[in-house]
């Protein structure tokens, strides 16, 4: 069975984010990186070539896959920054209504810049998913 593809490295993650051109996503992820180490308690680390994680857990699907993945994180990415709230969204539609301007996939916060999102609404929505997966998968 395949594995992910996307593994920890260490890559430094200071390096990788100074090289993000769009000076205005480079300055939301450094806000969101003390954002996300504040807390959760835990160093930055890189996972694959683009994403910055935080902590880990080891996941198994009743499939039989199995994997290690952060307990949160987030991608500079060209089209939206993009916040990894592991937990995901169901039951957070009073968070998700006071957020401001997003939008989401299973897992996947999509933000333009963090001037259009309620920053402590932001952050109890990653501690709620950091705390709910650290119980869940005894990280």
């Amino acid at each position: 069975m395949a594995g992910n593809k996307t593994h920890r490295n260490t890559q430094s993650v200071d390096t990788y984010l100074a090289s993000v051109d769009n000076e205005q996503r480079r300055r939301d992820s450094l806000e969101v990186l003390e954002m996300m180490r504040d807390i959760t308690g835990m160093k930055p680390e890189m996972w694959g070539s683009s994403m910055v994680g935080f902590g880990s857990y080891h996941y198994r699907y009743d499939s039989g896959r199995e994997g290690d993945w952060f307990l949160t994180g987030f991608a500079p990415r060209k089209q939206a920054l993009t916040l990894y709230i592991m937990d995901g969204f169901a039951g957070q539609d009073a968070l998700m209504e006071k957020l401001g301007k997003h939008k989401t996939g299973k897992s996947c916060l999509y933000i333009n810049k963090l001037d259009d999102i309620h920053r402590p609404t932001l952050r109890q929505l990653i501690r709620k998913s950091v705390t709910h997966l650290k119980k869940k998968y005894d990280a």
